[in-house]
């Protein structure tokens, strides 16, 4: 028995569902998504709730990859994603114009960055060395901000690179002299 396909996907008011034979489509706020799910499963509307019901017991695991996409898309239509990047470094820094992210490194040259269309990219207004990337799909989300982070990995002796905000870098002790 699935634990995650059992539980039904709560909606906001914001959010309009609408079930025409598989095709399921969310409208909320800031987005509208459609998805298709399999023949294995049936997804039921009622009360700003769906539920999601196996059917084929031989294609169970469809049933909670099925309600974790409606759970995700609920998610997606009402307040998008964000990741949030930290820059460590003297001298590093970051720069947006436009769809475009221009990044300063350590490298000789200024490293340029073409922003897909639905990715919204900004500085923050504390702190300077803090990018937050949004948008409504979360695996383009993760994956822009995976991009930026492997153009400067954080290093284990002084920490100098870009990393997410949050994320614990393990430092190494370096040489010692005699």
């Amino acid at each position: 028995m699935s634990r995650i396909g059992k539980l039904p996907v709560v909606l906001s008011d914001k959010i309009e569902a609408k079930i025409e034979w598989m095709l399921i489509t969310l409208k909320g706020p800031l987005w509208t998504l459609e998805f298709t799910y399999s023949d294995a499963v049936e997804v039921k509307y009622q009360e700003n709730e769906l539920i999601v019901v196996l059917l084929d017991e031989s294609r169970k695991a469809l049933w909670g990859t099925t309600r974790s996409v409606l759970a995700n898309m609920a998610e997606w239509v009402t307040n998008g994603y964000k990741k949030s990047l930290e820059i460590n470094g003297v001298g590093y820094k970051f720069e947006t114009q436009w769809n475009k992210l221009i990044l300063s490194i350590g490298y000789s040259h200024k490293v340029e960055m073409e922003m897909p269309e639905w990715i919204k990219i900004e500085m923050d207004e504390k702190a300077k060395n803090i990018l937050h990337i949004s948008g409504i799909d979360k695996q383009l989300v993760g994956e822009v901000a995976a991009k930026i982070r492997a153009k400067k990995k954080p290093e284990p002796y002084k920490g100098k690179g870009i990393k997410y905000v949050g994320e614990y870098i393990r430092r190494k002790a370096g040489k010692t002299g005699a």
